[in-house]
């Protein structure tokens, strides 16, 4: 597996398993699935509820604890320093393991920033104990990252945010790029456009289409490729072990500089998810609990 070095020095794979939405009692199978083929990265949240059947899969794979790169996300509801400190206490018992790999803070929460802050700052001091090997952010905007910039010491090594060719937030990305923080696609193969917009869906597009027929690969392989050459990570979300395979055989054909510009230019600006402006401990808390 091919990996990307983070801005701390620390290797992350160029493709992980992403489980939003994965029913606890399907995940467990599904990560099994992934690392027989070769995922080594799997990326969870307090928020998704599976986090036990993530380190159930792991702690049973065979795999050396060294070997799978473990990334979970802080919810909204325990932002503040002393909930935030809790809160990774609580997801490593669930995934059974006493260092994460990469933890993030789930949205920015932009309301209450200084419930942000703190939490930041309870993954700076995981970070500096050793408890953590990196830490991050995810649907952070650029007024959001510069802030947390300007307040806090250590830079974040990703922000994990919606990018498939539909929608790929360049000015995000750029500000990334300037910092040294990785771009973590969520939704990269556009499977948000699947329920969200009936009208167009990525895996039907013509253009995406028409490359993969050149290399004799599927619309995912193509859309992933994209990502991996443009300098981003992947996190694919699928349950189906025929599907889990396909999303991770993208090592063996590379994309032209004219392919591309062509997926480039299908971009719409809308946006899939939620507003990160619209995120607010009243409409989206909830409790996360103990492990």
């Amino acid at each position: 597996m091919d990996t990307f070095t983070l801005n701390n020095g620390v290797r992350i794979p160029v493709v992980g398993l992403g489980v939003f939405q994965t029913p606890p009692d399907e995940t467990t199978a599904a990560v099994t699935s992934a690392l027989e083929v070769g995922y080594r990265h799997i990326d969870t949240a307090a928020a998704y509820a599976n986090e036990r059947g993530v380190g159930d899969a792991i702690a049973a794979s065979g795999l050396a604890r060294d070997e799978v790169f473990i990334e979970t996300k802080i919810w909204i509801s325990d932002y503040g320093y002393d909930e935030t400190l809790h809160s990774f206490t609580k997801s490593a018992g669930k995934l059974g393991v006493e260092q994460l790999d990469l933890l993030i803070l789930h949205q920015a929460l932009p309301g209450e920033f200084e419930k942000t802050l703190g939490a930041y700052r309870a993954l700076e001091k995981l970070y500096a104990d050793g408890a953590v090997r990196a830490i991050g952010v995810s649907n952070f905007m650029v007024d959001h990252l510069e802030r947390l910039l300007d307040e806090t010491s250590v830079v974040p090594t990703v922000n994990q945010i919606e990018v498939h060719p539909y929608f790929q937030q360049c000015t995000v990305q750029q500000f990334g790029d300037e910092h040294g923080i990785l771009t973590q696609a969520w939704s990269p193969i556009g499977g948000i456009t699947s329920y969200r917009d009936s009208a167009r869906r990525s895996f039907d597009e013509p253009v995406i289409l028409s490359i993969g027929e050149k290399y004799g690969k599927s619309a995912a392989q193509v859309m992933l490729r994209w990502h991996i050459q443009e300098g981003r990570q992947v996190i694919p979300k699928s349950t189906k072990p025929e599907r889990i395979a396909e999303n991770i055989d993208v090592f063996d054909f590379e994309l032209s500089a004219d392919e591309l510009a062509q997926i480039d230019a299908l971009e719409t600006g809308v946006r899939g998810g939620p507003e990160p402006e619209a995120i607010t401990l009243e409409s989206f808390g909830r409790e996360i609990p103990d492990a």
